[in-house]
């Protein structure tokens, strides 16, 4: 629960990021605020709160990467252009590329269900078919991918 939460406000922060003005220090904090305040997927559920760390970990890796993440995802994404994209299926998108290439502790297997999953509850009817396509054509040839960078 911890990990799907933490991803879910990175993504949230990432959105927030892009659409306004802010840091992503200022992002994860606005949209941490937020969600404690409306108990948003009930973060202190057995007073536990969310471990920020995790969340400013994950946005802090995708902002790193960037570059790369993004030069990567346009060669998966098969007729599409990364400013076509859903502005949250694209952070979505991103968080997980992140997750898969640069981080040893997660199965990539695993990144990919979770991205599915926020990409069907944060994004539109098709996000989740999309997401699922492009992810799992990457998943198949991550050995290679890996290998490039």
């Amino acid at each position: 629960m911890r990990r799907r939460l933490a991803r879910e406000l990175a993504v949230q922060s990432l959105y927030q990021l892009r659409m306004n003005e802010v840091n992503a220090e200022q992002a994860i904090t606005i949209v941490i605020e937020e969600a404690l305040q409306e108990n948003e997927a009930e973060l202190r559920q057995k007073n536990e709160d969310i471990a920020v760390e995790d969340v400013k970990e994950l946005v802090a890796g995708t902002e790193e990467y960037l570059p790369s993440i993004d030069i990567l995802l346009t060669e998966y994404l098969k007729g599409w252009k990364m400013d076509r994209l859903s502005k949250v299926d694209r952070e979505i998108l991103r968080l997980a590329v992140y997750e898969m290439i640069y981080r040893e502790d997660v199965p990539p297997k695993v990144v990919v269900n979770e991205a599915i999953e926020m990409s069907k509850h944060f994004g539109t009817e098709e996000s989740g078919k999309f997401v699922n396509g492009v992810l799992g054509k990457m998943i198949g040839e991550l050995a290679s991918i890996k290998d490039k960078l």
